[in-house]
């Protein structure tokens, strides 16, 4: 025991822990996390940041992981799902953080077995630190066993999807407020799609999480207490919550753009009016001058006395008329 609480975790090991009704005994190095996990009682709950392939061998070998597992934890872009090699499970969950307005991924990779769990984080990802805090300061949750670090984890990673949703929900808002103003600029409609975008992959990752609960909350799985069932299923609902906001700031994205096209639309339509307003106002003084700017020595007219000013009166009383009626229909 003093062995292990001497113990100091190596570069890629952030905890390597056991515990027994809810509370943390020792840290223990990887070499002694099967003898640990192995007596009745205790739990070994160990947490890995990108680990090499050394120190993934090191875990595999105290637990007898299968091979599969270990090759998917050591190569993230896995789709999330739950696999079952034996008397262990093995999940794959997709994290996500908003770093420089982008939505960006990275994946937790969860092996689960009698005594022990085991979490391997790859890329972004907010640390499971407050996790092992939280639940330490409340030993008898604590003390149901692996399964329920399982839950505590899984729901840390569903709930962290809100805080990027209301991030994403206050730029919708503003994107809505300005839309209806005036048209949308290129770089506007750019990073509308960049939202769409990160939106739709936020989705693809939450949502196969429904799967994996359900399958949690089955019979087919003997890792899990069916105690533990009621949580899972409240994880699922998270997740279908999480998924009414992203279809519900899509369809606003949606809307916004459409309505953004009609803005436009609306604008080119009325410049439009106008122009051909004046193109027909100035069409009169135009034909006119046409008319009488020809070359023709008999044109009888030229030899009025009071045609010039008669011209000029006819002129100024069209385009008058032709303005009046353009303004009273709205198109000046």
């Amino acid at each position: 025991m003093d062995h292990a609480s001497a113990w100091s975790p190596e570069e890629g090991i952030v905890a390597s822990s056991v515990y027994t009704a809810g509370r943390r005994i020792a840290d223990i190095p990887i070499e002694q996390a099967g003898e640990w996990a192995a007596k009745g009682g205790h739990v070994v709950w160990i947490g890995l940041l990108e680990p090499s392939h050394a120190l993934l061998a090191r875990v595999q070998a105290q637990f007898n992981l299968h091979a599969l597992a270990i090759e998917d934890a050591e190569h993230p872009h896995q789709r999330p799902k739950l696999e079952q090699y034996g008397d262990a499970l093995f999940i794959v969950a997709r994290t996500a953080q908003l770093i420089e307005r982008r939505v960006t991924f990275g994946e937790t990779h969860l092996f689960v077995g009698k005594g022990y769990i085991v979490s391997v984080r790859h890329g972004p990802s907010t640390s499971y630190a407050s996790v092992r805090q939280h639940w330490e300061s409340c030993p008898h949750s604590l003390a149901k066993g692996e399964d329920f670090v399982l839950y505590a984890i899984l729901d840390f990673i569903v709930d962290n999807y809100m805080p990027v949703l209301e991030q994403l929900e206050c730029e919708v808002e503003e994107i809505e407020d300005k839309v209806l103003v005036k048209p949308m600029t290129g770089p506007e409609i750019e990073r509308l799609y960049m939202m769409r975008r990160d939106l739709l992959r936020l989705r693809n990752a939450a949502l196969p999480l429904v799967e994996v609960c359900r399958r949690l909350t089955s019979a087919d799985l003997p890792q899990i207490q069916p105690a533990m069932h009621p949580l899972f299923r409240d994880v699922t609902d998270h997740i279908r919550t999480v998924q009414e906001k992203i279809d519900s700031l899509r369809e606003v994205l949606a809307f916004a753009f459409e309505a953004s096209l009609l803005v436009g639309q609306s604008q080119e339509t009325a410049v439009s009016k106008r122009l051909a307003s004046w193109a027909a106002i100035l069409a009169v003084p135009t034909a006119f001058a046409g008319i009488y700017g020809m070359n023709f020595s008999d044109m009888p007219e030229l030899k009025m006395e009071y045609g010039y000013p008669t011209v000029l009166a006819c002129i100024a009383a069209t385009c008058t008329f032709l303005y009046w009626r353009f303004r009273k229909n709205g198109w000046l």
